[in-house]
């Protein structure tokens, strides 16, 4: 059924359509608006026999879901930013448990300084957490991921994070295509839990492992992933079956077939870079987009396929690898390896929610072409600006925070800088 509505409206309806039996909220700007719906619904009677709990902080909200897994339940939670960092001892321990969690992530800055706006710092920071990690291009895609996440967590056994960007999707009104509940229920089974907490039948989770075992535990977590890599193109073809259209997946190419230039990315800026790549080809460049909707279990072979033989292969990303450059660079690298033919630029883009234009990718994908990008290049970064903070830092022992010193600059703060 086509709705206009609000992405994360969108996004709770998708997951009151999975039936969860267990909610855990705590609010956090950019999801909030998806929690809050949810908390209608479950108020509302429309999700069933769910259980809602408000608690304290992001981190008793993935100590709940945790309990709640555990026990057998189908279990939902979503946060963004310092939420995620804040619960992240028990996001490893549930990727550790084997339970099949969804979480949503809003995806935001992580600061010091504080931002609410979009990048991919957080779900980044937690890349390597044993959680399978989706993101989504669109509001169509969060929808349909989500459901999708439901049918894979349980499949494995392993948690499984759907992102989508904060504000740009999450707040963004637009035409979705809602499942009808018939088709999710056909796709979706009833929860059959692997492991379950039932005491008629005591078992141990989350026991103390040492050396002489906790390596090979940790291996068979690492192959949940990889079975994941083939899991993943089979629930996503079924997915076509049942709702009509292609969603979710590896990878997605976008004029891949001839291309010479491919521009890498994920999440809702692949839709600038589509129509970027359609004004490149009016003007006679051969360039093409590959979307990695999936980068947990990163999909190192699809990858590599997607972009053998290319001339030019530019990674654009929304976080920062402080002190390297690029994190999905460096597994793009990793995924071509031995093709030295290949050259991979790494472009950091829309840190803090900055806006990425056309103009500017236009401009920087020209520039990879031609050779004349340095590596990492920073899209749309003051020089003038930084080379002044630079300056004073150097000239002042006392130089003050620098935060402040570029507000002030900018005229958006009183004051000189210090």
């Amino acid at each position: 059924m086509l709705k206009q509505i609000e992405g994360s409206f969108a996004v709770a309806e998708a997951v009151a359509l999975c039936r969860p039996e267990v909610i855990c909220a705590y609010p956090i700007t950019p999801q909030t608006h998806i929690v809050e719906h949810l908390s209608e619904l479950v108020r509302q009677g429309e999700i069933g026999n769910c259980q809602y709990l408000n608690v304290d902080s992001e981190f008793s909200a993935m100590g709940v879901a945790i309990g709640a897994s555990a026990t057998g339940a189908r279990t939902y939670t979503a946060t963004s930013s310092q939420g995620l960092l804040f619960m992240a001892e028990a996001v490893h321990n549930a990727a550790g448990l084997g339970l099949p969690i969804v979480m949503t992530i809003g995806n935001r800055a992580i600061g010091a300084p504080i931002n609410i706006w979009n990048d991919h710092s957080d779900s980044m920071a937690l890349r390597d957490a044993g959680w399978i990690q989706v993101h989504a291009e669109s509001n169509q895609e969060a929808v349909d991921l989500h459901i999708q996440a439901f049918r894979l967590a349980e499949h494995l056994s392993v948690p499984v994070m759907v992102c989508e960007d904060g504000f740009i999707l999450t707040h963004a009104v637009e035409r979705v295509d809602m499942p009808e509940a018939a088709q999710v229920d056909a796709y979706l089974p009833p929860f059959e839990p692997v492991q379950l907490l039932d005491p008629d039948e005591p078992v141990t989770i989350g026991a103390m492992v040492g050396p002489e075992a906790f390596a090979e535990v940790r291996y068979l977590s690492h192959h949940k992933q990889l079975q994941a890599i083939d899991v993943i193109p089979e629930l996503a073809d079924e997915f076509a079956e049942i709702f009509g259209r292609q969603s979710g997946g590896l990878v997605q190419g976008y004029r891949l077939e001839d291309a010479d230039t491919v521009i890498v990315a994920l999440g809702s800026v692949i839709g600038t870079i589509k129509d970027v790549v359609d004004d490149m080809r009016a003007d006679g460049l051969t360039a093409g987009a590959l979307k990695i909707t999936t980068f947990r279990p990163f999909p190192l072979l699809a990858v590599r396929e997607a972009l053998e033989g290319k001339k030019c292969v530019v990674v654009l990303e929304k976080s920062l690898e402080v002190g390297l450059g690029g994190i999905v660079a460096s597994d793009v690298r990793m995924a071509l390896r031995g093709l030295t033919t290949t050259p991979v630029y790494t472009v950091i883009a829309g840190l803090g929610g900055r806006p990425i234009t056309k103009a500017s990718l236009d401009r920087v994908f020209r520039q990879a072409i031609a050779e004349e990008i340095e590596d990492p290049h920073f899209l749309d970064l003051d020089w003038a600006l930084v080379d002044r903070e630079l300056a004073r830092a150097k000239e002042r022992r006392r130089s003050g925070p620098i935060a402040e010193n570029i507000l002030r600059q900018r005229g958006l703060v009183g004051g000189r800088p210090h």
